[in-house]
């Protein structure tokens, strides 16, 4: 996979304890790289993260917070890692309302706290900048986002984001042209097993069904693009994997942004979500949060155009709408069922499965990365 391009890597991932950072982490350990985590703390109880014990296979798991400079950048000169993945950020709209300095000090400096570390670290040959398909100005058009769409936000999240493309693209343009080959990355809403996160649709479900309850949706007409979370993971594996090798041709990949996100076709409401996972978790309901968003601007319709992804990478999504909700709830009821939430082994052993599975039905897909 991916032109083996991380076996024997050392590859720096801020941001792995969270959701997609730890299943990100997981990945690369399975493909032979060795791996540093970094990141401030486990952001939720349970978590992804320890219900596989990721930190027992990382070759470091580091803590520490992205807003301080000197000891981000101590801890990438230790390691001299070749390729950073950057997840770490306060990841949360509510939240961004609540605390909206954190918000963007996290997102914005912690983003430049990066990039500085990099320019001090000649050993940093690659960089994948994660940010979010919410940095676009959402106008709510009923055609998806392309990469050269106004950047912005309505919320202190959005704008967050907004920004750091904006920082990424600066230090790109103005100190590593020469430099580390770089790249920011913009996803759609990702699902997916260990998710705990306040405030999103799916754990919101697991975590009330787990329990026998209803669970309770605030937007329940809100349209999103819905995608496994190693569906966007496999992009950035295989866009970080041509940035490290230097393969650029016939586009060049350098300091460029790119989309990630299931086919135009698949965009379902929040109803559709929670009427697909109880399918595979029976006997549950919803119920109207009619407060849910007082006071907050939430929009109801986000689509991105992944056309870039595919011209210059080859990339497009493996998995239907009912594949990715089939994987995210076996998950769930796997940690759920029996010892499976006090069984690291059964749990990680589960996660590489699905890995496993999802690597197997791109390969049969004839996806350019597995090939």
């Amino acid at each position: 996979m991916f032109a083996n391009a991380y076996t024997g890597r050392r590859v720096f991932v801020t941001g792995h304890t969270g959701f997609k950072g730890s299943w990100l982490a997981a990945w690369l350990t399975q493909l032979g790289a060795d791996v540093c985590g970094f990141s401030d703390s486990v952001p939720t109880n349970p978590s992804h993260y320890a219900a596989m014990d990721l930190g027992s296979r990382l070759t470091a798991d580091l803590r520490g917070d992205i807003r301080d400079r000197k000891g981000l950048a101590q801890a990438v000169a230790s390691f001299k890692p070749e390729i950073i993945f950057h997840l770490a950020a306060q990841a949360l709209v509510r939240k961004s309302y609540e605390e909206p300095a954190l918000t963007f000090e996290s997102n914005m400096m912690g983003t430049l706290n990066v990039l500085e570390a990099v320019r001090a670290c000649p050993d940093v040959k690659a960089i994948v900048m994660i940010t979010s398909d919410k940095c676009y100005r959402n106008d709510e058009w009923v055609w998806g986002y392309r990469e050269t769409d106004h950047l912005g936000g309505r919320d202190p999240y959005s704008a967050s984001k907004g920004c750091a493309e904006i920082i990424a693209h600066a230090y790109f343009d103005s100190f590593f042209a020469e430099g580390p080959a770089c790249a920011t990355v913009r996803a759609g809403n990702v699902i997916g097993g260990g998710d705990w996160a306040q405030d999103r649709i799916v754990p919101d479900c697991a975590r009330a069904w787990a329990a026998g309850k209803p669970a309770t949706i605030r937007s329940p007409w809100a349209t999103r693009p819905w995608q496994l979370v190693l569906e966007p993971l496999s992009g950035y594996l295989w866009l970080g994997a041509r940035l490290l090798l230097g393969q650029n041709s016939p586009f060049s990949l350098r300091g460029q942004a790119y989309n990630f996100g299931p086919a135009a076709d698949v965009n379902n409401t929040v109803t559709e979500v929670t009427e697909a996972l109880a399918r595979h978790w029976p006997g549950f309901s919803t119920e109207m949060d009619k407060n849910g968003h007082m006071g907050m601007k939430e929009c109801t319709l986000l689509k991105l155009c992944c056309d870039k992804a595919l011209a210059h990478l080859g990339w497009k999504a493996t998995l239907t709408f009912e594949e990715t909700i089939r994987y995210t709830a076996e998950w769930y009821r796997c940690f759920y069922a029996g010892e499976g939430g006090r069984n690291p082994q059964a749990m990680a052993a589960f996660s590489l499965g699905q890995i496993a599975a999802y690597v197997n039905a791109a390969a049969q897909r004839n996806q350019v990365w597995v090939q």
